[in-house]
């Protein structure tokens, strides 16, 4: 997959680099600001069930 990516942009290999790094970005921005916003909710790292069975002492 990333050798099809590869031969298919434009321009030398520092052109390439340059576009890949650009393009990583991009998914990395979306990942961030659409993807994980999205999918937090539906996973379950909020549900703690570590109970040692005795009340919490302060």
């Amino acid at each position: 997959m990333y050798g099809w990516i590869w031969r298919h942009l434009p321009g030398n290999a520092w052109v390439r680099a340059m576009i890949s790094l650009v393009l990583v970005l991009a998914v990395v921005y979306l990942l961030f600001q659409y993807i994980f916003p999205w999918a937090e909710p539906l996973l379950p790292f909020n549900e703690v069930t570590v109970d040692n069975g005795m009340a919490a002492v302060r």
